[in-house]
């Protein structure tokens, strides 16, 4: 899709006082989900985040929200996180709303990241653990006197969150799948008696965290705050989990995060490194864990459906749906097994 920054050039060139002859913007690719630019005039460089192209999903794409929830980060004194700049409403500038926002450099680990040929397995086993401590901290954040509870209804929020990714998948249902439906009905009529409350990022894996460039990769900040919220931490490390693939994993499911590679933490000794550092109750941690599978799968269901009807043309899109019969598969396993 061909894209007219112009407008967009002029417009910061007018709010941030930059030149907008010299400015250049391109896309970073590699996103699922909301679409996010880089804005370089100069020595000066800015992250622009907007929706994607087509029907709007839900309101993870709320970009005043996610605006919001960094200068909520930042008050709270919340260190690694991007600073908020500037948030625009009017849609005539970009086609939708927009925000700008600090631009964080750094490395990003993804499939294709050609810095992986010198990572050995000692550096993932301490990514591994380096990002279930940025996860510990963010769940440890003060609520109150930051004005952080403000972002989120945690009273209700796990059942909201079943109740609420059941509707998704089957607003964008394309194919029979039964092991999501049995799962998610399974989700239903085994919700925890109690929850804890925190503040929680809710889509924390590795292509969401900027590292420093040279080992050893410690975690400079977090991206990506679109579903970020108050509610149960158990439900963001049950996300986690779900994107966390280990080796024996079937491959469809290792697309989304580098676990699987020597050196990683399995899940288990996530579960046990985040126990021996919280005190959480993890006794239910089967039922977040299949959650956040589910959660997985209707993402994935959600995008291929707007692939299958012209909104996104991305060809990554096309496999999406053995993501959902993947994840679907795996919960129940999951249920079956009582095991992560």
């Amino acid at each position: 899709m061909n894209i007219d920054f112009a407008p967009l050039k002029k417009y910061l060139g007018e709010q941030l006082d930059l030149k907008s002859g010299e400015l250049e913007i391109k896309q970073f690719k590699g996103g699922f989900s909301n679409l996010t630019f880089l804005a370089q005039s100069g020595n000066q460089s800015f992250v622009i985040r907007r929706p994607p192209f087509g029907e709007k999903i839900s309101k993870a794409h709320d970009m005043g929200r996610e605006f919001a929830v960094l200068q909520a980060l930042s008050k709270a004194g919340y260190q690694k996180a991007p600073r908020a700049v500037l948030f625009c409403e009017d849609e005539s500038i970009f086609g939708a709303p927009f925000f700008v926002m600090e631009h964080v450099s750094g490395l990003i680990l993804r499939n294709q990241s050609p810095e992986l040929k010198n990572f050995e397995p000692k550096d993932f086993l301490h990514l591994s653990q380096a990002s279930i401590e940025a996860m510990l901290e963010l769940h440890s954040l003060e609520l109150e006197d930051s004005g952080l509870l403000a972002l989120g209804k945690p009273e209700g929020y796990v059942s909201r969150q079943v109740e609420g990714w059941s509707k998704r998948y089957f607003k964008a249902k394309t194919n029979e799948i039964p092991e999501m439906e049995e799962a998610i009905s399974w989700l239903d009529q085994n919700q925890p008696t109690q929850s804890q409350v925190g503040f929680i990022h809710n889509d924390f894996k590795y292509d969401n965290i900027v590292l420093k460039e040279n080992p050893p990769y410690e975690v400079k900040a977090i991206l990506d705050w679109e579903m970020a919220t108050v509610g149960d931490p158990l439900m963001d490390l049950g996300t986690t989990l779900a994107y966390w693939a280990q080796r024996e994993d079937t491959d469809i499911l290792k697309m989304f995060n580098l676990t699987h590679l020597p050196g990683n933490l399995t899940r288990a000794e996530v579960v046990d490194y985040y126990s021996q550092r919280s005190s959480l109750d993890l006794n239910s941690l089967v039922f977040y864990y299949v959650f956040g599978l589910i959660k997985v799968g209707v993402i994935a269901q959600q995008i291929y459906k707007r692939y299958s009807q012209g909104h996104a043309s991305d060809p990554r899109f096309a496999g999406l749906s053995h993501v959902v019969k993947a994840a679907g598969k795996q919960a129940i396993s999951s249920i079956i097994t009582q095991k992560i």
